[in-house]
């Protein structure tokens, strides 16, 4: 849930039961609860998962109704909580991971989504098997266009949109036809959900032998009376959440224990690893340059891919040196729009070095870029495979077991211009459930959902000493480390 959406949303008086009491299941009973989920799980032939914000706030997002929710302390006159990262760099939780993996596994069919936070969309869950009832923080649609609701998001940012409401955005469609305002996409208290996204919600939960709810107080209608429309085809609902819902009597298992806890208890029973989670960001490149008697005159520009007025919001500065050039000096750029105007021989080529530096919640500090430049030769133009470059990064990512790495993905050169898009990993977290010994953490070791176990290695020899015996998130740095 975003902070932002919370200050952003309409007033209203009666927001539902908030700051209930939490319940813990014993930890005899919550294994036991673990052990007959996980054969719910196996045995249903179409699983359909609902998620509320309770999956998001062990990724340092506070929800709306827990005791530290959003609407809890607002009733009690303490305003809006702090997040412990920014909003466009959190990081999907263990259970998001969790359920990438069940998906690609087979036994996961379809997701509906109450949060607005897009951390499904930022784990790599397939935008076709997820309905996102309430919007996207981090989307926007052209009202013109009309296009395919689960098809790929061309409007999918990496910053947070400005508005809420369905409201006019800043940016325009970019079809030449078109060129209609966007809007965003999240729900205000009196908007209707998205018909297309509550038909397949439907749909699927008709179809459900199980639908597990994750993470959610079940309170707002219609979204939290979807679930149920499974029993009446004969399926179960299951509901992991530690206050209750005024749907628990319908269920077939309550489970009162932290959902991540129980999770990885199930996907444990299951054989199934978590995946680790790692983000790709982009950035373009510009160089244009006119002629200026013996010399020429260049600009070069570093942008966000959504346009050159779109924020880049994981990059703090950038510096650009030339390596081979000892008389041109470097020089660091700070401030959004990165520009740098300079003028050179037309006869000497160079090369130019552009040290990307990252800001808050990203895995490591820094990567490099280097962008051979001769004016007098015009560069190919090219269009990589997306997905192939992207998986090849990760996979690279992965086996360093570190951030950083950077690839091209295109380049269109022109007589006095060319743009480059290039793609890097800016985090890697991987989601440890086990103690230093290698053993299977019990139920009385792992983390509060409430809290952010999230700690960051800032040294790779001093991981141990600052990260918990707990559910341990790995914020990996660029040095590499012992996997």
């Amino acid at each position: 849930m975003s902070l932002g959406y919370a200050e952003k949303l309409s007033y209203r008086e009666d927001v539902g039961n908030v700051g209930m009491p939490e319940i813990f299941d014993s930890p005899e009973h919550l294994q036991n609860k673990i052990e007959e989920l996980a054969v719910m799980v196996q045995k249903s032939k179409h699983l359909v998962v609902f998620t509320g914000a309770g999956i998001s706030t062990s990724a340092g997002i506070p929800d709306f109704r827990g005791p530290k929710g959003v609407w809890t302390l607002q009733r009690a006159g303490k305003g809006v909580p702090d997040a412990s990262l920014p909003f466009h760099r959190a990081v999907p939780s263990l259970t998001h991971m969790a359920l990438v993996e069940l998906e690609r596994a087979g036994i996961l069919k379809f997701v509906i989504s109450q949060n607005v936070d897009s951390l499904h969309l930022r784990s790599g869950f397939p935008r076709e098997k997820l309905a996102e009832l309430h919007g996207n923080s981090f989307k926007e649609i052209c009202p013109c266009c009309k296009t395919e609701p689960f098809s790929v998001q061309r409007y999918l940012r990496d910053f947070e949109i400005e508005t809420i409401g369905l409201k006019d955005t800043p940016r325009r469609c970019t079809d030449k036809k078109c060129g209609a305002r966007l809007k965003d996409t999240v729900l205000d208290w009196e908007d209707a959900l998205p018909p297309e996204e509550m038909s397949s919600a439907k749909e699927h939960c008709r179809a459900a032998g199980l639908v597990l709810c994750l993470g959610t107080s079940l309170q707002i209608t219609p979204a939290c009376n979807i679930p149920l429309l499974s029993i009446k085809n004969g399926g179960r609902v299951a509901i992991v959440n530690l206050q209750a819902t005024p749907k628990d009597k319908k269920a077939s298992i309550v489970i009162r224990g932290l959902v991540d806890e129980v999770i990885t208890g199930v996907m444990s029973m299951l054989n199934l690893r978590i995946p680790p989670y790692i983000r790709t960001d982009f950035v373009q490149l510009s160089l244009r340059h006119s002629l200026k008697k013996k010399c020429v005159r260049w600009t070069l520009r570093v942008t966000s891919i959504h346009g050159l007025r779109a924020p880049l919001p994981f990059v703090k500065s950038i510096q650009v040196s030339f390596p081979e050039r000892p008389d041109m000096k470097p020089v660091v750029l700070k401030e959004q729009p990165f520009s740098l105007q300079r003028e050179t021989s037309m006869n000497r080529p160079f090369v130019m070095l552009l040290t990307v530096n990252f800001g808050d919640g990203c895995g490591c500090l820094s990567s490099s870029i280097e962008w051979p430049v001769d004016f007098q030769k015009q560069q190919d133009s090219f269009v990589r495979d997306r997905s192939l470059v992207l998986r090849d990064l990760q996979c690279a990512a992965e086996l360093q077991c570190s951030a950083g790495q950077q690839e091209i993905l295109e380049r269109a050169s022109l007589p006095r211009a060319e743009t480059s898009v290039h793609a890097i990993v800016t985090n890697i977290v991987r989601y440890n459930t086990e103690d230093d010994n290698g053993v299977p953490l019990k139920d009385n070791e792992m983390n509060r959902g409430s809290s952010n176990p999230t700690k960051r290695c800032v040294e790779s020899s001093g991981c141990n000493s600052v990260v918990p015996k707990k559910l341990k998130y790995f914020f990996l740095k660029d040095e590499k480390l012992n996997c």
